[in-house]
């Protein structure tokens, strides 16, 4: 299997919407951490297969 990632910034007021809008496009969600030297905004890592 073969996977492609994306990074997505993550906005506060809106994270459900933006995850659930990836995952009907068939990425998983794979990790969230801050971004770099933000502090507050966070960046949510994703996955999904190459077909």
């Amino acid at each position: 299997m073969k996977f492609e990632y994306a990074t997505v910034p993550l906005l506060s007021h809106a994270t459900k919407q933006i995850l659930d809008t990836w995952g009907s496009d068939g990425w998983e969600l794979v990790q969230v951490i801050p971004a770099p030297g933000t502090g507050e905004q966070l960046v949510a890592y994703m996955k999904r297969e190459v077909k």
